[in-house]
Parts: structure tokens; C-alpha cells; sequence
């Protein structure tokens, strides 16, 4: 006759294992290091979306013709609106610009902002040659003012991206940009310029050198230009005064002097003093004061 089986002692294991429970401690530190890896995990996952947004977009963006290279600036743009909201993706993306083959700022003024190329005479035998030419399309005026809205959201989350800006001339070529294409490039030029210039001293005695303000207040005073984009450049100006003002070392320290020298003593009060909008305004109030002051600055223009 089989003996009944004893009942489990009391305060042991009531499973029957014979094995003490879990302490609390145990249990804490089993938890935090499956935290741990699932947090991994998901960093790791979070990478190879960044970089494969990156290899995509920027394969496109170093393509012969421009219909490619505008859809890949645009994937680039649409990957940047992606990550401006997360502080995580953002310093994987920051990261991801210390690796050669992922950078976006030698592309941009390689491909797209740079002189165009003279291509050769194309004849038939030379495209279907034995060893055909290779030819590449002009940028247009999307692309080129994709590529500056690009440039611009890489300055922003990236500070180091105007440092290596600076080494493509990038002040000049933006200049020239501003001096000789239309309104759609303007206003992105302006943007760019302000994300090229407002943490970089180096930037801002490059601006200084080409004559930037010069230009800037060429298309300001003109009345032949578009208002929207005489607006954006009043804009443009009284944020790049109030950012300087007070910064004996900028290279920029001087600008309300030559404000003075390029609009009037009169006028040249004004932009100062509108200038110093609202440093304590939300975003939308100090872009809907932004915009009143750039009003008053093109009317006191106009009445001169």
C-alpha cells in the first residue's frame, strides 16, 4: 500500500519544487535587466531605421538626374520632420553624421548646391558607345530649394553640420544663390542662412566677407521684388540683429553700423529696437510679432 503523499511544509514552496521563493531583490533586478534589454533592443532597432532612411535618401540625392536627386531630398526632408520630435532619434541622427557614408552635407553641395556642369556634346554613337558618356541634368529650382531646406534642419539639430558647411563655402554659394534664383530659393536660402550663421562665428565672418548684408538689403529696398520675399528678408535681418547684439567677439559685432550705412540713421533705429521683440513671447507669438515688425520695417522703407 502506497503512502499518501506528505503536504508541503508550511512557509515553504507551495509548488512542491522544494526551492525557496524569490526575493524581492531577485525579482527588482531580474525586471531592470529585462528593462534593459528590451530598451536595447528597441536603440538598436531605432538605428537601422536612421540609417536606413539616410542610405536611401542619399543614394537618390547623388543621382546623375534631378527627378532622382529631388526625391531623395525630399525622403531626406520627410526623414527630418520624422526626428525633430524625439531627442533620442535626434542624437542617432547626430551620431549617424560621424559616419562618413551617411553624411548629408558633402552630398547636398556636391550634387545639387554647386556650379553646373558643362556637359559635352551628346551625339547618338557617344550615348551608345562602347563607352558612353556620362551626363548630368542641371539642378532645378525645386531642388536646389529642397536641398536648402535640408541644409537648414541638419544645421538645426546639428551644430557640427554648419562647421562642415563651411568647409564646401557654403556662406558663398548660398549668397550667389540668394543674388541670382527665384523667390522659391530665396526663401529657403534665407532660413539656411540664419541656421548656418547663428551658432558659428567662422559662418558669420564669411557672411561678413561676401557682402551678405549688402545683398540682403539689395532685395529689401527693391520694390520690384516679390513682397512676400522683401518680408522675409526685413524677417531675416531682425533676427540675425537681436541674435548678435551684444556680442562684442561675433564677427557680426559691427552690423548695426553698416545697418546704419545701408538703410539711414531713421530706419536703422527701428530695425534695432524691433529687433528686441519678445525674447519672452511662445513660438507663436514671437513669429506673429516677428512678422508685424518686418511689416513696420518695409513701411518706413517705402516712406523714405
Amino acid at each position: 500500500m502506497n503512502p499518501k503523499p506528505t503536504s508541503p511544509v508550511s512557509g515553504g514552496d507551495p509548488s512542491g519544487s522544494g526551492l525557496p521563493p524569490p526575493s524581492p531583490g531577485t525579482e527588482a533586478a531580474a525586471e531592470a535587466v529585462v528593462i534593459d534589454l528590451v530598451t536595447a533592443l528597441g536603440r538598436r532597432r531605432l538605428y537601422r531605421e536612421v540609417t536606413l532612411a539616410l542610405r536611401s535618401g542619399l543614394r537618390d540625392a547623388r543621382a546623375d538626374f534631378s527627378f532622382l536627386r529631388t526625391r531623395g531630398l525630399r525622403c531626406l526632408i520627410k526623414y527630418l520632420h520624422s526626428v525633430a520630435g524625439s531627442d533620442e532619434s535626434v542624437r542617432l541622427f547626430r551620431h549617424s553624421q560621424t559616419v562618413p557614408e551617411l553624411q548629408v552635407i558633402p552630398v547636398l553641395f556636391q550634387y545639387t548646391l554647386c556650379a553646373p556642369k558643362d556637359n559635352p556634346n551628346v551625339t547618338l554613337d557617344r550615348v551608345l558607345g562602347v563607352n558612353p558618356i556620362k551626363i548630368n541634368s542641371p539642378a532645378t529650382d525645386t531642388e536646389v530649394s529642397l536641398a536648402l531646406r535640408v541644409l537648414d534642419g541638419c544645421c538645426l539639430m546639428y551644430s557640427r553640420c554648419a562647421s562642415q558647411a563651411q568647409k564646401f563655402k557654403a556662406i558663398k554659394v548660398l549668397v550667389n544663390i540668394l543674388s541670382t534664383r527665384g523667390a522659391l530659393e530665396q526663401a529657403a536660402c534665407l532660413d539656411a542662412l540664419l541656421s548656418l550663421m547663428l551658432d558659428s562665428s567662422i559662418n558669420q565672418k564669411d557672411f561678413d566677407e561676401c557682402r551678405g548684408l549688402e545683398r540682403v538689403a539689395d532685395i529689401l529696398k527693391d520694390e520690384k521684388v516679390d513682397e512676400s520675399i522683401r518680408l522675409k528678408c526685413g524677417e531675416f535681418l531682425l533676427i540675425l540683429i537681436g541674435h548678435v547684439h551684444g556680442k562684442e567677439n561675433s564677427p557680426l559685432a559691427h552690423i548695426n553700423e553698416d545697418v546704419k550705412q545701408l538703410f539711414g540713421e531713421k530706419c536703422a533705429s527701428l530695425i534695432w529696437a524691433a529687433s528686441q521683440f519678445g525674447s519672452t513671447l511662445d513660438a507663436d507669438q514671437r513669429q506673429t510679432a516677428l512678422q508685424i515688425q518686418a511689416h513696420r520695417v518695409l513701411e518706413c522703407l517705402e516712406i523714405q
